[in-house]
């Protein structure tokens, strides 16, 4: 009977009727959680969208990259003691709440550091601070639910604002630079920003030349936000927007360190951490001082600078600046300019040019002087 071509041909076609079947009814069920929303229906979110305004987004990952030595974990702890305290940060509001802080490294000095903000920023709180310390060294990618589950076991009904990862490198089993290693473990990020609704601040190292962070591509393509640090001149912590999704990028925000004695050790010795504070006689820079739109602008005068910079004292008395010839910057403007548009690239350009070099100067981005006949000008920002 089972050689029957018929019955066989009917046998497939019945089987093969039945998984279009299923394949219809699982189909159906997963449409149930798809839908469309029109046009009409699409209305701006009126809640809150940072954790810290205009610096780390409300939920997402995002990563604060620099190398070692340069105050990374300083700053971060200071910045999300203010999250946990409900205190603005730099006059920013921020997201209060729970802090989770996982120190994978340097564990041992992490009391030291809560000791000297305690003495120096707290004489007069009162009460808890929801601010808690995982210094277990974990592999994310396999302990991410682990995690997870000691942070509801711990925190209950009042899940965190933030969790921050100390390090990347100290928290993954695998390798930077492996495609697949870095997409398992951003896949553990956002499972516990997803389970908590919250944002998470991943702490990592800047590669060999200290002008992008280490490790794999996919990294940043997956980041909310990026910040990088690096120590000044003056031996300062300078922290800058590099990426904000929908967000002002550019800023930079300066700190030192203040050494804070926290106690004596066995020999009678002061034991010392250190806490940030506001770098006196310097402020935040925000990206708004140069639009995107004065871009080609910026970079035409900057490049100007470069090239034919010369000492100018503004106004024969005031500060000693780098100012370049108007007409040097006006002729590298005309070779980067790009035209939108299918019509007289020359005349384009000329608009262009006259209309933000005006916006930059009305802004007082930049200074400008007739000396000798020829018109000098030079950035004030």
């Amino acid at each position: 009977m089972t050689d029957n071509p018929d019955l066989k041909n009917i046998v497939s076609l019945a089987l093969a009727k039945k998984q279009e079947a299923e394949k219809r009814e699982t189909q159906s069920e997963a449409s149930k959680h798809i839908r469309l929303v029109p046009f009409s229906e699409l209305k701006l979110g009126a809640g809150r969208r940072y954790l810290v305004k205009g610096l780390i987004p409300r939920t997402g990952m995002t990563v604060i990259w620099g190398p070692p030595k340069c105050g990374k974990s300083f700053w971060l702890f200071d910045c999300l003691m203010h999250v946990a305290l409900a205190w603005e940060y730099r006059g920013r509001r921020v997201h209060p709440g729970p802090v989770v802080y996982c120190a994978f490294e340097g564990q041992g000095g992490i009391g030291a550091r809560v000791e000297a903000f305690r003495l120096s920023r707290m004489d007069n709180h009162e009460g808890e601070v929801p601010f808690c310390l995982q210094s277990v060294t974990l592999d994310l990618v396999k302990d991410h639910l682990a995690l997870i589950q000691a942070i509801r076991d711990a925190l209950g009904h009042h899940p965190p604002s933030v969790v921050a990862l100390d390090t990347l490198n100290r928290s993954l089993a695998g390798s930077e630079s492996s495609d697949e290693d870095m997409a398992a473990y951003i896949r553990a990020a956002d499972a516990i920003s997803k389970a908590f609704e919250c944002a998470v601040v991943i702490v990592h190292h800047c590669g060999h030349n200290d002008a992008r962070m280490r490790g794999h591509s996919s990294l940043i393509a997956a980041l909310d936000a990026e910040l990088s640090v690096k120590r000044g001149d003056d031996n300062s912590i300078v922290v800058k927007v590099e990426r904000l999704k929908d967000g002002q990028e550019g800023e930079e925000f300066v700190s030192k360190l203040e050494s804070v004695v926290v106690g004596v050790d066995e020999d009678g010795e002061e034991i010392t951490s250190c806490v940030v504070v506001s770098h006196e006689g310097h402020s935040a820079r925000r990206s708004s001082s140069w639009p995107k739109g004065l871009k080609v602008v910026h970079e035409a005068i900057s490049e100007a600078l470069l090239r034919a910079g010369i000492d100018h004292v503004v106004g024969g008395d005031g500060p000693i600046v780098k100012a370049a010839s108007v007409k040097l910057a006006r002729e590298i403007h005309n070779q980067r300019y790009v035209s939108t548009g299918d019509g007289n690239r020359f005349e384009a350009e000329r608009k262009a040019w006259a209309r933000n070099f005006k916006q930059a100067r009305d802004n007082n981005l930049i200074g400008a002087a007739h000396i000798g006949g020829e018109e000098l000008i030079w950035l004030t920002h």
